[in-house]
């Protein structure tokens, strides 16, 4: 297997018929058909089904795309370092998201690789942090800011800031703005985000997670959702006072520190240890640090850096 065949692969299952195929990859379609076949001869199964309309892709065909796509863009950013030296921040980049991290810093990103790397090609996810981090361990982001991700071997996270949790909710449903005792807030009717992973973005304390968790009275995966059901006061939920902003702004909603103990949760900034850092990479590590020290500098992020 080497990358030309591995250029021919995916053109066939992007086509999904060996004449287009051809026609993209620029070779003649026997000589694609042939390399396909010897692809199948070597994983000893076959990657495609051939049909009267085209070529439909296997479960290993399935299996190897992915493996293909994050090999040929490793191999190429492995030329383009070698060759520039790190001379010119250029290429392709990928960065997920938790949508606390997008609201903060996703414009400003945007805005400073657009007008300071013109030559680099950013694509940005957002999602739930236990979404962002599954992206990142399937190796289709690069980098990752997600809270509280779990301890991996093969995860590299840096802490990056605190924030500090309120109890969130209308004020007819949670009263006004005085702090509330943890367990009082146990008797509220919650709405939490749902189990797993992205549960895990609401505090650092797992064992403070449980008990929340435990009387819930509904789990979302929405952040719309969510938002609008506190609005709508179905429930009350833990979170940041940047992530409701806008409603808290508005005086929709209002947001009532938790005491006894105080509530937290940590914001990472992770790669995947067996991917080697890229001076791509480096500087986009280096960037989403400042743009956060930034936010949080400016007061529009209420947090406390850890950087």
């Amino acid at each position: 297997m080497d990358s030309r065949q591995l250029r021919y692969f995916i053109a066939v299952y992007e086509q999904r018929n060996l004449s287009r195929a051809a026609d993209q990859a620029n070779v003649a379609q026997s000589a694609l058909s042939h390399h396909i076949a010897n692809l199948e001869a070597e994983f000893a199964t076959p990657l495609f089904e051939r049909k009267p309309r085209g070529m439909e892709p296997t479960a290993a065909g399935e299996r190897l795309y992915e493996h293909a796509r994050i090999i040929l863009r490793a191999m190429a950013a492995a030329e383009r370092e070698i060759k520039e030296g790190g001379s010119e921040i250029a290429g392709d980049i990928s960065i997920g998201m938790a949508n606390s991290g997008m609201k903060a810093i996703g414009v400003p990103l945007m805005r400073t690789v657009l007008t300071k790397y013109p030559n680099l090609k950013l694509s940005l996810t957002e999602s739930l942090s236990g979404a962002t981090l599954l992206h990142l361990l399937s190796s289709e982001v690069d980098l990752a800011l997600v809270y509280n991700p779990p301890s991996e071997k093969d995860l590299v996270a840096e802490p990056v800031l605190e924030e500090q949790m309120f109890c969130v909710g209308t004020e007819k449903l949670i009263g006004k703005k005085a702090p509330i005792a943890f367990e009082e807030v146990t008797r509220l009717p919650l709405i939490l985000l749902r189990y797993g992973l992205s549960a895990r973005a609401l505090l650092d304390d797992p064992v403070l997670l449980k008990r929340l968790e435990a009387n819930a009275i509904m789990h979302l995966n929405s952040t719309s959702g969510m938002i609008g059901a506190l609005t709508a006061g179905l429930g009350c939920t833990i979170a940041t006072t940047h992530f409701v902003s806008e409603p808290l702004k508005a005086r929709l909603l209002v947001a009532r520190e938790v005491v006894e103990p105080k509530l937290t949760r940590t914001l990472y900034l992770c790669r995947l240890r067996n991917r080697p850092m890229t001076y791509v990479m480096e500087e986009m590590c280096r960037l989403i640090r400042a743009l956060i020290a930034d936010q949080v500098g400016r007061g529009a992020w209420e947090a406390t850096l850890l950087i």
